[in-house]
């Protein structure tokens, strides 16, 4: 198909050269040129081919006349991306005084000046020189003043002023012309400096960049949406916060955590009871139920219960057995609650087993043996091995890492512990 297209093309060339040829054979025109008494006559079509002759000849002497400017600008251009790459490459080693020597020359060149003023700034940054870093920002204009707006918030985060950096960025939210990395430098500043209606505010617009992985823009919407609902001034707001919130924020036990915890600070025990217990109801977490403990002095009879029926669940959760353990001991109830605790040492030590096991013995009047589970929950945030605790007056000689605890099959069915079932 395309070799009949292309004859065809060919032959309509010649055609139309043929008609062309004979209609400027008939009558190849005149053309007369007087000046100061000499006059010159031809045709026009041989006056139309000088013309182009002409046109040709001039544009190779405009182009031999401008070739030495031309290699010399491109020599120009050639220095100013090698100053820029050996400023960029000193600025990653960390000669930073190097970096500002080779940045400040590349900023010489028009097409460079923006890219190398902003690692002009890193570099004076980095070396402690703030006011070159400020005075070299306040040179970028055009299309990289985004980008040095956001170079500036992250200079006054650095120096521990989210404050600052959030006034700079918040009235630049609604423009939509903040680049990624100046919204989640706001979304940072307003973390810090406790605003987080900003943070939220900013969260659908980074969203929308994708400029980071699903997992990490998961990771900051669970922190936002956290920080949130633990600062949120009153019930309606909370309430408002939680309602608006997606499906899956609402499985995350980091969130249900947080409004549980605020929901009670708020007088809302009963919520916050119910929103662990449903949680709980879908997926067992250990945090949720550290949590669920630590919920205030309300309603510890029904929560000690609903814990207890937990063990059903998860019989063997270090977790679960601390919880109960907190919560009888916020009743007072001393043996009950070492029992609990021993039995989470025995499944696997921390910090806040021993710490509330040490309470207890100081409900029980053991101060000594009190000390000792306080220096082991010490000893164990710190990395060093715990030691035995000795004996007391209530239930004689413990040692809490030789206890055992109940293990079940696949299909719930208790065993020994060790044993494998065919």
């Amino acid at each position: 198909m395309r070799v009949w297209f292309g004859v065809l093309m060919l032959l309509a060339l010649a055609a139309a050269a043929a008609f062309g040829w004979h209609w400027l054979a008939s009558d190849p025109g005149y053309v007369m040129i007087r000046v100061r008494g000499t006059t010159l006559e031809t045709s026009l079509v041989f006056a139309l081919i000088a013309l182009l002759v002409a046109w040709g000849v001039l544009s190779v002497v405009v182009r031999a006349a401008r070739w030495p400017f031309r290699a010399w600008g491109r020599a120009y251009q050639r220095r100013g991306r090698e100053r820029l790459a050996r400023g960029l490459t000193a600025l990653v080693e960390g000669r930073y005084a190097q970096a500002e020597r080779d940045l400040g020359k590349a900023s010489n060149h028009p097409a460079l000046c923006g890219p190398a003023l902003l690692a002009l700034a890193e570099a004076a940054h980095e070396r402690g020189a703030e006011d070159t870093a400020r005075e070299t920002l306040d040179r970028i204009g055009g299309a990289e003043e985004t980008a040095a707006l956001a170079l500036r918030a992250h200079f006054l985060i650095e120096h521990g002023r989210p404050g600052e950096a959030l006034a700079l960025l918040k009235p630049r939210v609604g423009a939509g012309t903040l680049p990624p990395r100046a919204l989640r430098l706001l979304i940072e500043a307003a973390l810090e400096s406790g605003d987080t209606r900003a943070a939220l505010d900013a969260l659908p617009a980074l969203s929308r960049t994708q400029s980071m992985s699903p997992a990490d823009q998961a990771a900051l919407d669970t922190r936002v949406f956290a920080a949130a609902l633990a600062g949120a001034p009153d019930a309606a707001r909370l309430n408002a916060l939680w309602s608006g919130a997606s499906r899956a924020q609402r499985r995350r036990p980091e969130l249900v955590a947080a409004f549980a915890c605020r929901s009670a600070e708020l007088g809302q025990m009963l919520a916050a009871m119910d929103e662990i217990e449903s949680a709980q109801r879908r997926e067992w977490s250990d945090a949720l139920a550290l949590v669920y403990a630590e919920l205030g002095p309300a309603e510890l009879p029904a929560r000690t219960r609903k814990a207890e029926s937990w063990l059903s669940i998860a019989p063997n959760s270090a977790a679960l057995a601390t919880a109960l353990g907190r919560l009888c001991a916020q009743q007072q109830l001393w043996g009950k609650s070492q029992q609990y605790l021993e039995r989470a040492l025995a499944i696997e030590e921390t910090p806040l087993a021993w710490e509330t096991l040490g309470d207890c013995y100081v409900g029980s009047d053991d101060a000594a043996t009190a000390n000792v589970c306080y220096a082991n929950a010490l000893r164990l945030a710190r990395g060093e091995p715990t030691v035995t605790v000795g004996s007391h007056a209530l239930r004689g000689p413990v040692d809490t890492r030789a206890l055992a605890f109940e293990e079940r099959s696949e299909h719930g069915v208790p065993r020994l512990p060790g044993v494998k079932q065919g």
